[in-house]
């Protein structure tokens, strides 16, 4: 699959494209650009944190994502040591993006490998447009009515800055930027959007969208890790090949 780091001249989104990735969103956390197919909003540049700065990780200890303690939609500690043996994907999500459809995808994945040792989980993130601003019980009820997910979701977090936790520190340590897929409509705007931003995002390993995906193995390893615009068939095909 041709895929793409570097301006993509000529495939720079038109109104509409644009209007489907950042869908639903005013925030003060976008600023304005008038260069941006239209007057949609450009993304500032993610907040980029030294792991060895994150007082919440100690990195001779983190080995395997079995090793971390998230909270559950209701702020219970939940111990990742439950998914021990599991294969795992990790999805930063949102509800009102371009992406949230991947929601689709995902669930029916979850139906067909779920038996064969796939766990999906499902972390909401507000960063990236204001796109979930809702409640953790309102995200969980438009998922399931939605999209009819039943994979586990997560108390809304943060995945890049000061309030990072832990677990996507790690995770980002684990697996750095992977490249926006040319293939996918999206691809050239965001692009296009994160080096007018910073001309060197590209070589930083900060989560760049929603819908960033990590594929964890079955001895608490990460594999691979996907951007929001790399091919649901091909995301499910490498989750086959660990189970």
């Amino acid at each position: 699959m041709k895929r793409t780091s570097r301006p993509l001249l000529g495939f720079v989104a038109a109104g509409a494209v644009a209007a489907t990735l950042f869908a639903f969103t005013t925030t003060p956390s976008l600023k304005s650009s008038s260069s941006v197919a239209g007057n949609v909003d450009a993304v500032t540049a993610p907040t980029e944190v030294n792991p060895t700065n994150n007082p919440n990780l100690n990195q001779n200890t983190m080995k395997t994502i079995y090793d971390f303690t998230v909270l559950g939609k209701k702020g219970e500690e939940v111990a990742l040591k439950e998914y021990e043996g599991k294969v795992l994907l990790v999805v930063n999500t949102a509800s009102r993006c371009g992406f949230t459809p991947q929601y689709e995808a995902l669930e029916a994945m979850y139906d067909r490998l779920k038996d064969r040792g796939l766990e999906i989980l499902d972390f909401p993130c507000n960063q990236f447009g204001n796109q979930a601003p809702e409640s953790d019980e309102e995200l969980t009820q438009f998922c399931s009515l939605t999209y009819g997910t039943k994979f586990p979701q997560f108390k809304k977090i943060e995945v890049n800055g000061e309030n990072e936790i832990p677990l996507y520190t790690w995770l980002k340590e684990q697996k750095g930027f992977e490249v926006f897929d040319e293939g996918d409509k999206l691809a050239g705007l965001l692009d296009k959007m994160m080096r007018e931003a910073d001309p060197d995002y590209d070589k930083k390993p900060s989560i760049k969208w929603n819908f960033t995906k990590f594929l964890i193995n079955r001895k608490g390893e990460v594999v691979a890790r996907f951007e929001p615009t790399h091919d649901m068939a091909d995301v499910e095909k490498q989750v086959e090949t660990l189970l």
